[in-house]
């Protein structure tokens, strides 16, 4: 069955292709034929294709102007995003020109005839000229601003609203997030941030996503499916009564929806926090979606951990970066090991000097390291020479 049907779907996508190419090839044949039998024929055979590409940019045009979408009526009266109202001046300027068009167009729809016959002999000596240019030039002009809009308006109509609805949606979790900074939820506001960006294409998302998270965690699923469940639960840490060897049993439970919700849970109060757990989720986790969250759990962390434990949150976190099959390049995840490893200053541990002064109080000199006074210095003492 799922054979058949991506089959089918192939075959619908190609004979769609072929019907669109169809169309462009036939003016494009058309001019080509003509252009055999002129005098001149790779002269009128330019003409026209610049004919034809003026022709179709016109009616692109036109087909954009028709095809702008409009804000629904609810949503013109809705609330701003935040200080930002959406522009609907390409909207209305549509609008206007589309009547001004009609008007126009109804108004000299009698002289119609005239002013085709004039275009063509306008554009004749285009194509060679002759008695049979004039009218296969006015043909040829109408049929490709006829293809010219239908193309401009179908592209219009189907991929405008996509891109105006996800720009509006980013910038509603921009601005969400930038008001979970002001609170202090840090982790929050950088989902939040994530999704946006997800929205507009920036980052890639996290795959594999639990099959048993919502009937593991809340009776019902909220309309932002599994990110709005973490998110839910994300809020309630803070009122819940779990204490943090809780979460961490919970973590230990095993299945995937359960681990999910205690890394939710160490998101919205790092005092439930368990950097062990919060390591194995990172290095060993069960899907993408696990891991993208385990990492979210570390970068609210990172102000609560001792440097030993700093130290294994950075070598966990770029083992994972550097490995072949760890986190992808460019995903979500990606944007949030960079984000942690940026955070953490590297520990570096030296040696100190058997015998020898320190470089300052409480700071071990590295060997080779010449302090000015005392043994084992570069300098030469005093007759040396």
């Amino acid at each position: 069955m799922a054979t058949r049907r991506t089959g089918g779907t192939a075959a619908g996508r190609t004979a769609r292709q072929a019907a669109a190419g169809a169309l462009p090839g036939a003016g494009l044949l058309g001019l080509a034929l003509f252009s055999m039998g002129r005098p001149h024929p790779w002269q009128a055979l330019g003409g026209g294709l610049v004919v034809a590409c003026a022709a179709t940019l016109v009616g692109g045009a036109l087909g954009f102007l028709f095809g702008v979408p409009r804000v629904r009526a609810g949503a013109a009266g809705a609330e701003p995003h935040g200080s930002y109202m959406p522009n609907t001046n390409l909207e209305q300027v549509s609008d206007w020109l589309t009547k001004v068009l009609l008007g126009v167009g109804l108004t000299q729809l009698g002289s119609i005839g005239e002013r085709l016959d004039q275009l063509g002999s306008t554009l004749a000596p285009v194509l060679g000229g002759g008695a049979d240019a004039s009218p296969f030039a006015a043909a040829l002009v109408l049929y490709f601003v006829l293809l010219g809009f239908l193309a401009g308006w179908l592209l219009t109509r189907l991929t405008l609203p996509r891109v105006l609805s996800d720009a509006d949606r980013a910038l509603d979790l921009f601005l969400a997030g930038q008001d979970r900074d002001r609170k202090g939820d840090r982790v929050g506001a950088d989902d939040l941030r994530m999704r946006a960006m997800q929205h507009l294409g920036l980052v890639g998302t996290s795959t594999g996503k639990p099959d048993d998270l919502p009937g593991s965690m809340l009776p019902t699923d909220p309309a932002g499916g599994p990110e709005g469940l973490m998110a839910e639960v994300r809020s309630t840490a803070r009122r819940s009564a779990l204490t943090a060897a809780q979460v961490r049993d919970l973590f230990a439970d095993g299945s995937e929806g359960r681990r999910v919700q205690a890394l939710a849970l160490m998101q919205g109060d790092p005092a439930l926090g368990d950097l062990p757990s919060v390591l194995e989720a990172i290095e060993h986790p069960r899907s993408g979606f696990e891991q993208y969250h385990a990492l979210l759990a570390a970068r609210g962390l990172l102000s609560r951990l001792p440097a030993e434990e700093t130290q294994r949150l950075r070598e966990a976190v770029a083992s994972r970066l550097m490995a072949p099959d760890g986190i992808p390049y460019g995903s979500d995840r990606s944007w949030l090991a960079e984000k942690i490893l940026s955070r953490l200053e590297p520990v570096v541990f030296l040696p100190q000097q058997q015998g020898g002064p320190t470089a300052g109080p409480g700071t071990p000199a590295p060997p080779g390291v010449a302090t000015g006074t005392g043994a084992g210095t570069d300098a030469p003492g005093p007759g040396a020479g």
